[in-house]
């Protein structure tokens, strides 16, 4: 397999952000049953606070409110 093949999954993590899936690839839940994937590229949540998972929804960029001590 070489970069410039098109077809091949490629998968880019981000530091703290998300997790890029390119090319041909299935996406499976918890049971394995496959899920939609509406492109050829996709993020995956790594932050767990996103509200369409498995999906980033850019939520990691907000910064957390911190309780006051």
């Amino acid at each position: 397999m070489t970069m410039d093949d098109d077809s091949a999954a490629q998968l880019r993590f981000y530091p703290d952000g998300p997790i890029l899936v390119r090319g041909d690839f299935e996406l499976l839940d918890e049971n394995g049953k496959a899920m939609a994937a509406a492109r050829r590229t996709i993020a995956l949540c790594r932050c767990g606070r996103t509200a369409i998972p498995p999906f980033c929804d850019g939520t990691h960029a907000i910064p957390q409110r911190t309780r006051a001590s």
